[in-house]
């Protein structure tokens, strides 16, 4: 055999094994996990479980948090870090905190919110609104949920934000059911009657 004959068969076989092997490999995307958000401990920064966050946000790492302020009135990071991926403020009536202050705070929210085509929380929620944040000085948490509610015979607020929210989520629903799993644990922990009116 010739060493042209040789060449022929050489790249012919070549040829051959080329055509079995795939150009691309297929990896397959795995579904988003659209389980709904629910209420079992343990928490974190008090008012949030742990699943929920983990499942709404899809991070998976350690989770730490740091606490300021008082039970009246406060915040919560985790972690403590200049954007945390989850923020939750709490604010009540009473000394400190006026309830013209709790309007003013809420007023200025809902209009930040609407500019951003925010969704009015359902009325059993209170006066608060959900909303997706992208070119404002807020939007390194742009998933954002505000409410103030009536528990006992004083008013409250309860602010939540997240980095992120899990790909195939619906952010604005995801963000309404912490709202009230938040409502009900400050209910819990505070020992006040939630007015769902």
């Amino acid at each position: 055999m010739s060493r042209f004959h040789m060449l022929i068969v050489a790249l012919s076989a070549v040829a051959v094994l080329a055509s079995c092997t795939p150009e691309k490999l297929i990896v397959a995307t795995p579904a988003p996990d659209l389980r709904q958000a629910i209420d079992t401990p343990p928490y974190v920064c008090s008012f949030i479980p742990e699943q929920a966050f983990r499942l709404i946000s899809g991070i998976n790492a350690p989770l730490t948090n740091t606490s300021k302020g008082t039970d009246r009135n406060g915040d919560c990071r985790i972690p403590d870090t200049a954007t945390p991926p989850l923020e939750v403020w709490w604010r009540q009536e009473g000394p400190g905190m006026p309830l013209e202050h709790l309007e003013f705070l809420i007023n200025g929210k809902r209009n930040l919110y609407t500019r951003h085509g925010g969704v009015a929380l359902p009325a059993d929620l209170g006066d608060g609104m959900v909303a997706y944040l992208t070119d404002s000085i807020l939007a390194d948490q742009p998933y954002q949920v505000c409410a103030k509610f009536t528990c006992g015979d004083k008013e409250r607020m309860i602010d939540i934000y997240l980095t992120q929210v899990a790909k195939g989520r619906d952010a604005m629903k995801d963000l309404t059911d912490l709202m009230r799993i938040a409502q009900n644990r400050y209910a819990e922990i505070h020992n006040c009657e939630l007015n769902t009116k």
